[in-house]
C-alpha cells in the first residue's frame, strides 16, 4: 500500500484523539516535574525533557508501523509473542530492580520493561490463534490454549512482582467473551471476586449463612416445580464455600503486607473512623494526597503550574500513576472530564472499527487493544481518586514512561494499520 493511500484510509479521529491525549499528557508531566532550575525545555536530562523524547521515538515508530505491510503483524504474530516471553524469561537473570520491582533492562540510555511488549505480543498471538481455529471457541481444547496464550506472560510477570501487569493479561479474556466463550466463565470470575471480597469484610461463617439461605431458596422453587439444576448450584455453592475458608490462609500468608495494607484500606476493614483516617495518611499516603489534590482543584482548577500540592511534591509519584491528580488540581472537574471524554471517544471508535474489519484477525486483535487500554484506564483512575486499591498500573498515552508510551503506541498504530488494510482483507 502506498503512502497516499494509507493517509487516506488510516482513521484520523483516532489519530487525533492519541495525539491530543500524548499532548496532554505531556503537558501535565511539564508542571508535575519543572523545577525552578530547570531552564530548557528541550532540556533532555529532565523528566519532561525525556518524555519528550520518547514521544518522538514514538512518532518515528509510528511512521515505521504503518510502512510495514499490514499482513506481517499476523503471519509474525507468534514470533512477537515468543520474543516477549523470552524477555521475560530473561529479567530473572538480567532484570534491573527499580522501586522493589525486577521489570526492566538497564540499556544504558533506556529502561526497557518487556511485560508492555508482552501486552503486544499476547494480543496478537491470541488473535492470531482464535482466528486460525475459525470456531466459537465452545471447545475445551480451543479454550484451554487460548487461556495459556494468556496465563503464560501473566505467570511470568507476577513474581518480579508485577500484579498490576498481570491483571493486565488476564483483560484479554474479554476478546474470548466476544467471540462467544460461554459467559458462566464471567459469572465464576465475578463470585470469586465477590466471595473474596465478601470473606474478608464479614467472614466466612457470613458467607457460608448467606449460601444457606440461597440454597434453601432454590430447594423450595424445585418444589414449586421451578426447574432449577440441583445438582450443578449445590457443586457450585460448595466449591465457593470452599474458597471462602482459603481465603483468609491466602490474604495473611501468600499477599505481602504491602498488598494486605492496600486491601484494608480499600475496603475500609478498620472500623475505628480515627485509625481509618490515620492509615489514609500512612498507608494509603499517595491515594490520601492524590484524593486532596484532585478535590482542591474544584470545577475550573488552580491554573497551569500554580497546583500547590503538584508543586510541593505531595503526591508520590505524580508523573507516573497518579498523573490524573495534576489534571484535577490544575485543570479542576472541567479538566478531568476532558480526558474522561477523550477515553471514552477513543473506546468507542475501537469498538465501531473493531467491528467493521473483514478480517477476523484484524477484529479480534482491534478487542484485544481495547481489553488492555480499556483496563489500564478504568484501574488507573479508580486507583488516583480512592476507588480502587493501588496496584500501579499507568495511563495509557499519559503517564511518564518510555516503555509503556512506545509500546502503547505500538498498540494502537499495528491496529490502524490492520483496519487500513480492510478492504484488502476476504477472511
Amino acid at each position: 500500500m502506498s503512502g497516499k493511500s494509507i493517509l487516506k484510509r488510516i482513521d484520523w479521529l483516532t489519530v487525533l484523539i492519541y495525539f491530543l491525549l500524548v499532548g496532554i499528557g505531556w503537558i501535565n508531566i511539564y508542571s508535575s516535574t519543572y523545577s525552578e532550575e530547570d531552564k530548557a525545555l528541550l532540556d533532555f536530562g529532565t523528566l519532561y525533557g525525556k518524555q519528550l523524547f520518547f514521544i518522538l521515538v514514538s512518532v518515528f515508530s509510528i511512521v515505521i508501523i504503518l510502512g510495514i505491510e499490514a499482513d506481517f503483524y499476523e503471519r509474525f504474530s507468534s514470533v512477537i509473542y515468543i520474543i516477549s516471553l523470552i524477555l521475560l524469561v530473561g529479567l530473572f537473570v538480567f532484570g534491573k530492580t527499580i522501586a522493589g520491582a525486577t521489570s526492566w533492562y538497564d540499556l544504558g540510555f533506556f529502561n526497557l520493561q518487556p511485560s508492555e511488549l508482552a501486552k503486544v505480543g499476547a494480543a496478537l498471538a491470541l488473535a492470531k490463534y482464535l482466528s486460525d481455529i475459525q470456531t466459537d471457541i465452545k471447545r475445551g481444547k480451543d479454550q484451554f490454549f487460548a487461556f495459556l496464550i494468556i496465563l503464560i506472560p501473566a505467570i511470568l510477570v507476577i513474581p518480579q512482582p508485577d500484579p498490576g501487569s498481570a491483571l493486565v493479561f488476564f483483560a484479554l479474556i474479554f476478546v474470548m467473551f466476544r467471540e462467544g466463550l460461554p459467559l458462566y466463565y464471567l459469572s465464576i470470575l465475578l463470585l470469586i471476586l465477590l466471595v473474596f471480597v465478601a470473606t474478608l469484610m464479614f467472614g466466612t461463617i457470613w458467607v457460608g449463612i448467606v449460601f444457606a439461605i440461597l440454597i434453601a431458596l432454590i430447594f423450595l422453587l424445585k418444589k414449586k416445580s421451578f426447574r432449577v439444576p440441583i445438582m450443578p448450584i449445590l457443586t457450585f455453592f460448595v466449591i465457593a464455600i470452599v474458597f471462602s475458608l482459603s481465603v483468609n490462609f491466602v490474604f495473611n500468608n501468600v499477599f505481602e503486607q504491602r498488598h494486605r495494607d492496600r486491601f484494608s484500606l480499600w475496603l475500609r476493614l478498620e472500623k475505628d473512623p480515627a485509625k481509618l483516617e490515620e492509615i489514609k495518611k500512612t498507608i494509603g499516603y499517595n491515594t490520601y494526597q492524590s484524593e486532596k489534590a484532585i478535590e482542591s482543584g474544584g470545577f475550573f482548577g488552580k491554573g497551569f503550574m500554580e497546583g500547590t500540592r503538584t508543586k510541593g511534591d505531595f503526591v508520590p509519584e505524580q508523573h507516573t500513576d497518579y498523573i490524573f491528580s495534576t489534571v484535577g488540581e490544575e485543570w479542576g472537574f472541567l479538566g478531568t472530564s476532558v480526558v474522561v471524554i477523550l477515553f471514552t471517544v477513543l473506546f468507542l471508535r475501537l469498538v465501531y472499527l473493531s467491528e467493521r474489519q473483514k478480517s477476523g484477525f484484524s477484529r479480534m486483535y482491534g478487542y484485544g487493544i481495547i481489553s488492555i487500554l480499556l483496563i489500564h484506564y478504568f484501574i488507573n483512575i479508580g486507583m488516583v481518586i480512592g476507588v480502587l486499591p493501588t496496584i500501579g498500573i499507568p495511563l495509557p498515552f499519559f503517564s511518564y514512561g518510555g516503555s509503556g508510551l512506545l509500546f502503547f503506541t505500538a498498540l494502537l498504530f499495528i491496529f490502524l494499520k490492520l483496519d487500513s488494510n480492510r478492504l484488502n482483507e476476504w477472511n
